[in-house]
């Protein structure tokens, strides 16, 4: 089947769900619903419309019932509104996706505040020890041989490493 055709008749049956929602069902256990998505099976038989609903679980509950009650008005509608010549079933789903992004949005909130906490909190820190604790190349020099006599303290050969 047409892949092109397939996502131009989704969209247009989440056009025609979405303005049957506002305009023409009017369940009163049908919440703020937003329709989010719409996939359709390959052989144009099967349509899933995705939606979330503003509101409590059992808000998103009542919506669910309505949708269900309502799913064979909206139906004969998207086929009236798209020509098809098989309508097809229509399935409703409630969507995770956008109460996954809020969640994620709290968590990320909350790292964003723990983050500046600490800053804060090490604003006047010092490093424990020396500023830099790194050596550089003139720093043997200035030590002397007196170190190299402690740490080789055993019979060495003519670089003055240890031979052990």
């Amino acid at each position: 089947m047409d892949a092109a055709r397939a996502r131009k008749l989704a969209d247009r049956i989440q056009q025609v769900v979405a303005e049957m929602l506002e305009r023409r069902i009017k369940d009163p256990r049908l919440g703020f619903v937003t329709v989010t998505d719409t996939k359709i099976t390959g052989d144009l038989r099967d349509a899933t419309v995705f939606y979330t609903v503003f509101g409590s679980e059992a808000e998103r509950a009542d919506t669910a019932a309505a949708l269900e009650s309502a799913k064979g008005v909206i139906r004969s509608e998207v086929g009236r509104q798209t020509g098809v010549r098989h309508t097809p079933t229509l399935t409703f789903h409630h969507d995770p996706l956008p109460d996954s992004a809020r969640h994620l949005d709290v968590l990320l909130a909350e790292a964003k505040a723990r983050d500046e906490e600490i800053a804060k909190k090490a604003e006047g820190a010092v490093h424990a020890g020396e500023p830099d604790p790194y050596r550089k190349p003139g720093d043997e020099d200035q030590e002397g041989e007196d170190d190299l006599g402690e740490i080789g303290a055993g019979p060495s050969d003519h670089a003055g490493r240890s031979a052990l």
